[in-house]
């Protein structure tokens, strides 16, 4: 479907037909999700930041076997802690009852997180690949690193919750920088802030970040439908970014307890927490986000927490029980639509169309 979007930047950049870049959730976004994105003309995405090596290399050839159109690898860019046993020690006490609950072992090892640091190895990887688009999280790989994917010419993108992160991005030479509001569903990507700065809305974020920078700007967050998408455009956006809206696509890898808790799921039923990895990432509430919100200041540093908590999630999971599971998910959680991927893009882009004729 050809649509004359009123920016085009950011689709010459990386060469796609609309400026809908389907979120990296990681453990959801699918090959087959991501495939059937690009396939309708956006921006497929695979959240790596949870694979190894060869995970990595097994999930994009068989995305790259589905389509030849470019899609988007993401990665996280954290830090680990440099004591990880000492930091740990205390919450791992807590959540034993929670382990005794679900017949899982008391002593998860902190090394079982699947959450891991753009690495030397990835990046060989990376580069034996070719990928056109990489994405970060959690601000920027080594200097090195992101000077060795450039010269491939790979296009870099990377998410900022404030305007002065915005800024270090483009002073690192991102192509593309994702504006991630304190709406989103997921991780919370601030990275040179303290945690409450990056606490600001898409629709107050985007334009600040769009009068900051020179180059092209991708809006996240609350953003599920044709009118979101109108609306970030108005505010100077080239692109969006959406999640939340693809996570009850039949492509996505998003368990039945998963989806049957998103299509139920109100407006005032998400919230920032640090419960289940130890980086604040908007959840849908459920019990084990309520019983952990007096103890925040006991959460283990990421990715700790998640080495304490993933088997929490899964057996949770495995029983078809929502009330230990992490289910990430953003404030526009009720627009969600259970459509296959290419249907939305198209919905989505009709949506826009229409809503964008409106305000000429």
């Amino acid at each position: 479907m050809s649509f004359p979007w009123p920016r085009t930047d950011l689709t010459e950049l990386i060469g796609i037909e609309h400026p809908i870049i389907q979120a990296p959730m990681a453990g959801v976004a699918s090959p087959a999700l991501a495939a059937a994105v690009s396939n309708a003309g956006g921006l497929g995405s695979l959240g790596c930041g949870e694979m190894t090596v060869e995970q990595l290399r097994e999930s994009f050839g068989e995305t790259r076997a589905w389509t030849a159109r470019p899609f988007n690898i993401n990665f996280f860019a954290h830090e680990a802690p440099e004591h990880p046993s000492d930091d740990a020690a205390a919450m791992r006490g807590w959540l034993a009852g929670y382990y005794q609950e679900l017949d899982v072992r008391e002593s998860p090892s902190l090394s079982e997180t699947p959450m891991r640091s753009f690495d030397a190895a990835t990046l060989r990887a990376v580069l034996e690949l070719e990928p056109q688009i990489v994405s970060f999280h959690f601000g920027l790989p080594a200097h090195d690193m992101l000077d060795a994917l450039k010269s491939t010419g790979t296009v870099i993108l990377s998410s900022a919750t404030t305007v002065s992160e915005a800024r270090r991005l483009e002073a690192a030479g991102v192509h593309a920088i994702i504006a991630q509001g304190y709406d989103a569903g997921g991780h919370r990507g601030t990275f040179s802030e303290p945690i409450a700065a990056g606490s600001i809305g898409t629709f107050a974020l985007v334009p600040q970040i769009v009068d900051a920078v020179s180059v092209p700007v991708i809006a996240a967050g609350g953003i599920a439908d044709g009118r979101g998408i109108a609306a970030a455009f108005a505010l100077g956006a080239s692109g969006v970014q959406m999640g939340t809206a693809f996570i009850l696509c039949p492509e996505s890898a998003a368990s039945p307890v998963y989806r049957e808790v998103l299509r139920q799921t109100r407006d005032d039923e998400t919230v920032v927490t640090r419960a289940f990895t130890g980086r604040p990432a908007r959840a849908i509430v459920n019990r084990f986000v309520e019983e952990m919100a007096p103890r925040e200041d006991d959460v283990a540093p990421f990715p700790l927490q998640d080495s304490l908590t993933l088997a929490l999630h899964v057996a949770s999971v495995a029983r078809g029980s929502k009330d230990l599971a992490a289910m990430l998910a953003g404030q526009a959680s009720p627009l969600a639509r259970a459509l296959p991927a290419a249907a939305l893009v198209e919905t989505l882009v009709c949506e826009a169309q229409e809503a964008l004729a409106r305000e000429k």
